[in-house]
C-alpha cells in the first residue's frame, strides 16, 4: 500500500528534513509540500492524503487552524511539527496523532511513522475524530497566533463586501469579485488581484452576494454572473462554467435551472 503524505512547515528546511526522511521509505509518496496554512487548506481538500506532517506554529494560519478549516471528519491523520516542547502535550502522544520536535530525530521519526502506518491501516476514522476534537479543546488559548484578527469575517455595506483577514482590512466592490470557492469552514473570495480566505459560510456568502449579481451553482461555487462567458457540457449531466479569466467552476444539475433564469438564457 502506498501512503499519500503531504508536508505542511514555513520552513524550507524543515520540509526538505522530513522529506528526507520520508525518501527512506519504500511506500510513500510525497503528493505536496505547502509553506502556509492557506495552502495545505487548500491541498489537503483536493489531494485527500492519507497523512499530513503539519507544523504548529506557522504565521496567519496555525497547523491547529488547518484542522479547523478542514474539519475534524476530513482531517487525515497528523503528525505534528514543533520547536517547542510546549506544544509536546499528552494528547499528541497516541497512535492517531503524533508529535515530532524540532531538529527531528531519526529513530523517534520512525517511530511515529509507525504508528501513522497503523492508523491508516485501521482506517479509525470515528477513534481519529475524537481525538482531534479533544486536541482542538485542549490547544484553545495554547498559540498566540490565532488571534481574533485571523478568524476573519465579511459584512457588506452599500455594494462593497468589508474583509478583515490576517490584520488588513480589504474593501471590495462585488465587480470585483469573480467567484467564491467553499474550502471546509472557509470560503476563497478570488478576485483578479489575489484570494481572501475568510472564516465564513457558503450560506450567508450567498445571502450576501445574490442581490450583488451573484449566483449559487453549486454546493462549493458562487459565480459573478457577469464573468460568466461559457457552459460545457460534461458526460454525466453537469455543467462546467467557464468565467473570463478561463477559471473553471463545475455548475451542478440542482442549480441548471436558475443560472439560465439568472442569464437570461434558454437551456
Amino acid at each position: 500500500m502506498t501512503i499519500n503524505i503531504i508536508i505542511v512547515d514555513d520552513e524550507p528546511l524543515a520540509r526538505e528534513g522530513v522529506a528526507l526522511h520520508l525518501q527512506q521509505e519504500d511506500d510513500i509518496n510525497i503528493i505536496a509540500q505547502c509553506a502556509n496554512g492557506s495552502d495545505a487548506i487548500r491541498a489537503i481538500l483536493s489531494l485527500k492524503p492519507d497523512l499530513v506532517f503539519l507544523d504548529i506554529k506557522m504565521p496567519k494560519i496555525n497547523g491547529f487552524d488547518v484542522i479547523d478549516a478542514v474539519g475534524i471528519t476530513h482531517m487525515p491523520p497528523v503528525i505534528f511539527l514543533t520547536a517547542y516542547d510546549e506544544y509536546a502535550i499528552a494528547a499528541f502522544n497516541t497512535h492517531a496523532i503524533d508529535y515530532l520536535l524540532k531538529p527531528i530525530d531519526s529513530e523517534r521519526f520512525k517511530e511515529s511513522l509507525a504508528h501513522a502506518r497503523e492508523q491508516i491501516l485501521k482506517n479509525k476514522i470515528s477513534q481519529r475524530s475524537e481525538q482531534l476534537t479533544q486536541l482542538l479543546s485542549q490547544t484553545q488559548g495554547l498559540t498566540n497566533s490565532t488571534s481574533s484578527e485571523e478568524h476573519s469575517s465579511i459584512t457588506t455595506g452599500n455594494e462593497r463586501l468589508v474583509i478583515r483577514s490576517n490584520g488588513h482590512v480589504y474593501l471590495l466592490k462585488a465587480e470585483n469579485i469573480y467567484w467564491v470557492e467553499a474550502e471546509g469552514d472557509y470560503v476563497s473570495v478570488h478576485t483578479p488581484q489575489k484570494s481572501h480566505l475568510v472564516r465564513e459560510t457558503m450560506k450567508n456568502m450567498e445571502l450576501r452576494l445574490n442581490i450583488q449579481g451573484f449566483q449559487r451553482v453549486h454546493r462549493s461555487a458562487i459565480v459573478n454572473l457577469n464573468y460568466v462567458s461559457e457552459l460545457v457540457s460534461l458526460d454525466n449531466g453537469d455543467y462546467q462554467i467557464i468565467l473570463h479569466d478561463n477559471t473553471k467552476v463545475k455548475l451542478s444539475r440542482n442549480y441548471r435551472d436558475i443560472l439560465y433564469q439568472r442569464l437570461n438564457a434558454m437551456p
